[in-house]
């Protein structure tokens, strides 16, 4: 018989039970689910929590398929007021997509995205008969129905993540913001490939983590500034190989798949890259929103590169003097959550589908869900606002429903104080662990990897204050409630 000892069933955090805010509202589903239950030791039956979100998943792709229905039944000429608009049909026919027009592979095509994505906005062009009717439309289906399958893998990815908070992932699954901006752009892709890098990196695959990250860096920029979580980490623990491992996999994967296309056509390929160092205050940004408030003292493409990659530079300074300097090692996506939110709040542009980028993270950093739902109203009302004021540019319409620019400042900046909320948020359970709602009951970080229970090898000592025992100390982590 074989004597090993066989692992019991961790049983998982209850929202009902775990967030006062859900709690108040379980009343009509017959209140929080008793103490004495035993979720994930007692079979679920067919309602498996994988089920249950993939559900919820394809529920909310239904209603964001819903928003775009003005769009799909009468066209894209009125997208800006029925904010249904969509890049997948306008890039279809301005890039050439519909005719044949390969991007990094046809000769002389410019495409605004990197590599990764041009070959896939490519792929499904393909699929689109030539003989059918609307193909603008047809292409614009292709691509929701692949965005949703990438949509449910991040959830399952994030839900895998979340060690004893499976439910975490439900706000990945049901956030209002994703259900607006999924089918906008192809931002899901490189957010389901930097959860799949968290993923194996979590699951002490640093080989493979790099691989995923050197793909969404392929697809978006923005998967490489998981990197610098890495980095702080493997600094503060000395676990230097895991993180010397991911970073050359990262690059080589990158070169990989960017080296071919810069050999067969230099100019197409850093026709993006151009494309960005370029481009003035882009929608949405704190550049945007300055040039409107002082046109007097407007800001020029120049001034922006320059401030824009500095104050984030700054930023990441700050973050990794509080990561090295807390009192125990940070989780890996509370930096991630710091990182990539810094960069929004600097970058050119804030698209509407950048949302994306942050949902799986704050899932990850602060699952709270009181303050999830602070800032996805924000993020709603910022939606609403960025196509009406883009209506008012154009014209077009009756004045009444377009929305003048002092409005638009405000949306935009109630969007950036939300995630500067959140940030703060996410700063001040580094430093006090104690009030973070995942370090509970001996759990150090789920998503950490190599990392997970490393005790520090480096720390920046900011005072002599003698560093106090946290509960999380212990090794290994117990099971919990």
């Amino acid at each position: 018989m074989d004597s090993t000892p066989r692992r019991r069933p961790m049983r998982i955090v209850v929202p009902s039970r775990n967030d006062r805010l859900l709690r108040r509202f379980t009343e009509v589903l017959g209140g929080p689910l008793g103490r004495y239950t035993a979720p994930g030791v007692v079979s679920p039956g067919f309602f498996t929590i994988p089920r249950v979100l993939i559900l919820l998943t394809t529920a909310a792709a239904l209603l964001a398929l819903l928003a775009k229905t003005p769009c799909r039944l009468n066209g894209w000429s009125d997208q800006f007021y029925q904010a249904c608009y969509s890049d997948w049909p306008a890039l279809f026919g301005a890039r050439g997509l519909g005719a044949g027009i390969y991007p990094f592979i046809s000769p002389g095509s410019e495409f605004e995205y990197p590599v990764l994505l041009g070959l896939l906005a490519g792929f499904v062009a393909w699929l689109v008969p030539a003989g059918a009717d609307s193909r603008g439309l047809v292409y614009f289906d292709l691509n929701a129905v692949f965005a949703t399958a990438a949509w449910i893998v991040t959830v399952i990815a994030t839900m895998r993540m979340a060690n004893r908070r499976p439910w975490d992932a439900a706000m990945v699954a049901v956030a209002p913001a994703m259900i607006l901006s999924m089918f906008i752009n192809w931002d899901i892709w490189a957010v389901m490939l930097a959860a799949l890098a968290m993923l194996a990196f979590a699951r002490n695959k640093p080989l493979l983590a790099g691989v995923l990250l050197g793909l969404g860096t392929a697809l978006k920029l923005y998967p490489v500034l998981i990197l610098g979580a890495v980095l702080v980490l493997a600094l503060r623990t000395l676990k230097l190989r895991a993180a010397a491992v991911t970073f050359a996999a990262t690059a080589l994967t990158w070169l990989v798949v960017n080296v071919p296309f810069m050999l067969r056509d230099f100019q197409g390929w850093k026709y993006f890259y151009d494309f960005s160092r370029d481009r003035g205050a882009g929608n949405s940004s704190v550049w945007q929103a300055w040039n409107i408030t002082f046109p007097e003292h407007a800001v020029d493409a120049a001034f922006i590169s320059f401030w824009a990659y500095f104050l984030f530079a700054l930023a990441c300074a700050g973050i990794a003097v509080l990561a090295l300097a807390a009192p125990q090692r940070p989780r890996i996506a509370q930096l991630v959550f710091l990182i990539v939110a810094a960069f929004i709040l600097t970058n050119k542009v804030y698209s509407p589908q950048f949302v994306l980028w942050l949902v799986p993270l704050l899932a990850l950093a602060r699952p709270r869900w009181r303050d999830f739902l602070i800032w996805q109203f924000f993020e709603v009302m910022h939606f609403w606002a960025i196509w009406l004021y883009l209506a008012f540019l154009i014209g077009g319409g009756a004045p009444e429903n377009n929305l003048d620019p002092g409005w638009f400042v405000l949306s935009v900046a109630g969007h950036m104080v939300a995630a500067m909320y959140l940030m703060a948020r996410v700063a001040m359970d580094i430093w006090n662990p104690r009030t973070d709602p995942v370090r509970r009951m001996g759990i150090d970080d789920p998503q950490g990897g190599p990392f997970n229970l490393a005790p520090d090898r480096w720390r920046l000592r900011l005072s002599r204050r003698p560093r106090v025992p946290l509960e999380t100390d212990a090794a290994p982590a117990k099971e919990a409630m």
